[in-house]
């Protein structure tokens, strides 16, 4: 059979119409869409277990879901997941992160708070006349109250500002109840003489009187004890 001879640009043409009829007759590729973490596993129940990040985990095995979720057992019911015992927070945490599902500080508070304000460490300060307190290290308050002088009368007087009670009408003691002052006698009735005492071995003084019967008999004797009172009473400093 004799070769039949083309023409150049003929048969670039006849070339080209070729690879378009093939092209077009030839079986289309598949494509989609869907990311690769779209695609549809089915049920995978009893087979193994996912977890956030598409990473396969078989029956049996501890994973964790994601970087702060709890820890997870793969079983044949899908993930049993459980919460373990975290520690405790400082309570003075400022920023909170979270590792394997438990919340753990990342930064503490360098103040105390205390009453709604806050406080600078070993800050030293007061809420009341009688109360001192401190911002230790530790970042806690720790305060004190202040301890008042025993008094010398039964009619103490509280003073604004002032943390201890003061004896504003000077040492006393009860005549029953009468209030009498220290280092006087004190006539109650025509027959009975009162004053005050101080207890054993020291300057404190009685709550109550020491009070006598006035007769011939023990006349002497109460001018004795007067005496006797009334110089311990100029002694007090």
């Amino acid at each position: 059979m004799p070769l039949v001879h083309f023409p150049s640009p003929f048969l670039c043409v006849l070339l080209q119409l070729i690879f378009l009829i093939c092209a077009s007759t030839a079986p289309a590729a598949e494509y989609t869409s869907k990311s690769e973490s779209e695609y549809d596993f089915g049920d995978y129940r009893g087979k193994w277990c996912l977890d956030d990040h598409g990473f396969v985990y078989n029956i049996g095995e501890t994973y964790y879901p994601a970087p702060t979720a709890c820890p997870c057992t793969c079983t044949e019911e899908g993930p049993l997941c459980i919460k373990p015992r975290c520690p405790r927070v400082h309570p003075r945490c400022t920023r909170i992160s979270f590792r394997s599902c438990c919340p753990y500080c990342v930064a503490v508070s360098n103040v105390c708070e205390y009453a709604g304000k806050t406080y600078k460490l070993l800050e030293e300060f007061t809420i009341s006349p009688c109360e001192r307190c401190r911002c230790e290290a530790s970042r806690e308050v720790y305060c004190v109250v202040a301890e008042c002088p025993s008094l010398q009368c039964v009619d103490p007087t509280y003073e604004p500002h002032q943390c201890c009670p003061i004896c504003k009408n000077g040492s006393n003691c009860f005549a029953v109840n009468t209030i009498i002052p220290a280092g006087l006698r004190v006539e109650v009735d025509d027959m009975t003489v009162c004053f005050c005492s101080y207890k054993d071995g020291t300057w404190e003084t009685q709550y109550q009187a020491t009070c006598v019967k006035r007769d011939h008999a023990n006349g002497r004797q109460i001018e004795q004890m007067e005496t006797q009172l009334l110089r311990e009473s100029e002694e007090i400093p």
